[in-house]
């Protein structure tokens, strides 16, 4: 009796109108489309009593590029994966290479080369990825500098450097770097001050920003210096 009940269920089970023959993905890029059909291991045709639908799912969440997903078994027999995809917002370079972040500072990819990505900003630093929101923050405000704007750079995990070509920096402090960096730019757009021979600008004590020239503005100035001192002699 129990093996006739056992047939009876699999005759049910495997019929044509409980047959999962192919699985559809909507929202993921090719290459987490196929991460998606890897971890997967569904072997096709395949009964709805047989698919575990909520393992599936956590399977799917626990890849880097997947902020949300639905499985759901549609008519036809297509299994449907509806995911969003985490968007990249940073990218972020360490001792390992170059990874792209989230907005949120999770990690969702390497890239063989910060070329590749262009278009995305850079941060760097031990630390850089637990501190995104304040660096999109400055990214924000340090529009007006795009053109030469090379990255932010985390220093001791508590405070930024922002990157400028040519080899400058502007040095913000822990507490309110939004607000220095306002004012580094308010200073520059009355003064120019960042189009001059500057290495950094020290803005780490509000009262008392510090501005440090570069080698061969020191060189300049000491040669005038030392051409003054013997034209006084």
């Amino acid at each position: 009796i129990i093996l006739g009940l056992q047939d009876l269920r699999n005759q049910i089970e495997t019929r044509p109108e409980f047959m999962v023959r192919l699985m559809a993905i909507d929202g993921a890029s090719a290459e987490v489309e196929a991460d998606i059909r890897e971890i997967s291991q569904i072997d096709f045709p395949v009964s709805t009593f047989d698919l575990d639908l909520e393992t599936l799912r956590t399977s799917i969440l626990g890849l880097p590029a997947v902020a949300d997903v639905g499985v759901r078994v549609k008519q036809l027999g297509v299994l449907e994966v509806m995911v969003t995809e985490r968007q990249p917002a940073l990218l972020w370079r360490t001792r390992n290479g170059v990874q792209v972040l989230d907005e949120t500072g999770i990690v969702i990819g390497d890239l063989a080369s910060r070329t590749l990505r262009p278009d995305l900003p850079l941060i760097a630093g031990h630390g850089a990825d637990r501190a995104v929101n304040e660096a999109l923050e400055l990214l924000r405000i340090a529009e007006p500098l795009q053109d030469r704007l090379r990255g932010l750079v985390r220093i001791g995990e508590r405070r930024w450097d922002v990157v400028l070509d040519p080899d400058l920096r502007i040095m913000l402090p822990d507490d309110r770097p939004d607000l220095a960096l306002e004012r580094a730019i308010a200073l520059h757009e009355a003064q120019d001050v960042l189009n001059r021979d500057v290495s950094a600008l020290d803005l780490r004590l509000a009262a008392r920003p510090t501005i440090r020239m570069n080698a061969g503005a020191l060189d300049r100035w000491r040669q005038i210096k030392d051409m003054v001192v013997e034209t006084g002699n």
